[in-house]
């Protein structure tokens, strides 16, 4: 799920969902305004999955959330 393998199409890896998350946050932002900028794309899909990408970016250390926006670390 996090990365694609021959079941999982590369659209439906959360690798890729991050990168379009990282695409769109360019200044920081709060979680809503993000993912009223994110749910029309079909790759996203549910807010659960749109979660667990931020969850996973959060991991690896790529964004943070600080005085209730998420913002790209440096």
């Amino acid at each position: 799920m996090i990365l694609p393998t021959k079941h999982i199409d590369t659209k439906r890896s959360l690798i890729w969902l991050g990168g379009l998350i990282l695409q769109r946050l360019m200044k920081p932002q709060t979680v809503t305004s993000l993912w009223e900028d994110l749910r029309g794309y079909p790759e996203i899909g549910t807010f659960e999955r749109f979660s667990l990408a931020l969850d996973f970016l959060y991991t690896i250390g790529v964004i943070e959330f600080q005085e209730h926006l998420l913002r790209r670390c440096t």
